[in-house]
């Protein structure tokens, strides 16, 4: 069975997408592993960096993304099929990375989540939608040795869905202060989920991303989470920081395509930092 991991943040732009696709690509491609992401996050951000927005519509409108599994569980209906929803060999790199799978979002989560929400209980989660994505995967996940999921920004049902599969969490910030307000109900909910559904989930760590070395706030924020960790308040600081990096941000452009890594986020800074953050998350996930 894969090593499932999500990662979650309640504040959006701290780079949860960003790391999601770069350790996609990097145990991919430089670790020969064999990858699925699931994008639960109806922004549908890591979808269309993983594939053409034109073929994502095209899947959209024929029932292959996690739109259908959930629409399913509303409408009781069971048109959602796991095989025709997962796109292989996704990626710009050389036209498409070998192992590297993609189970692609949608906009019509956003419409349907307060009506999934509604047939949850979410005092014990012994009704509700809860296992959905685990029983469509049932059959898939053993092909890969990696699955990665990206939790839209709150800890809500799909969210819930993602932490029911998997044996660990990341939780991504930029090291400021709203960033850092969500960690400890993150840690809470889960906890509770956890406990509720006899389902292990550990704390795998933090990884501070969007980094400004320059910058005092900054600077401050990352002793201050190092702290946190040492007095046992929060999880693990991962020792690799991404950078904020424009570079970064351009290898989202799924629609220009590059041969390499280096190419895709650039040499130096940025390439490494990524790099030598898969090999960290490697470490971690196999103690």
């Amino acid at each position: 069975m894969p090593v499932i991991t999500s990662l979650i943040n309640l504040k959006g732009g701290v780079g949860k997408t960003t790391i999601t696709l770069a350790l996609a690509h990097f145990l991919a491609i430089e670790h020969q592993r064999r990858v699925l992401v699931i994008d639960l996050d109806p922004q549908t951000n890591a979808t269309v960096c993983l594939i053409p927005e034109t073929e994502w519509k095209q899947r959209d409108e024929t029932g292959r993304t996690l739109y259908q599994l959930f629409a399913d569980q509303v409408k009781g209906t069971q048109r959602f099929d796991t095989d025709q929803a997962i796109v292989r060999n996704v990626s710009n790199v050389g036209g498409g990375v070998q192992g590297l799978d993609l189970l692609p979002s949608s906009l019509q989560l956003i419409k349907i989540q307060d009506r999934i929400t509604q047939l949850t209980d979410f005092d014990n989660y012994q009704r509700g939608p809860i296992f959905a994505l685990r029983k469509a995967l049932e059959g898939f996940l053993p092909y890969y040795d990696h699955v990665l999921i990206d939790c839209p920004p709150s800890l809500g049902i799909v969210t819930l869905n993602g932490l029911a599969i998997s044996d660990s969490y990341l939780i991504p910030v930029v090291p400021d202060i709203l960033s850092v307000l969500g960690i400890p109900p993150i840690l809470d909910r889960v906890e509770h989920f956890a406990r509720a559904t006899r389902h292990n989930i550990r704390a795998l760590g933090i990884v501070i991303s969007k980094m400004r070395a320059q910058t005092i706030l900054h600077n401050e924020m990352v002793n201050r989470l190092r702290d946190d960790f040492q007095a046992r308040r929060f999880p693990m600081v991962f020792e690799t920081i991404v950078p904020e990096s424009a570079r970064i941000a351009e290898a989202a452009d799924v629609m220009s395509p590059v041969n390499t890594l280096q190419q895709k986020y650039g040499n130096g800074g940025p390439y490494e930092a990524l790099s030598a953050l898969s090999q960290e998350f490697l470490a971690h996930v196999t103690r």
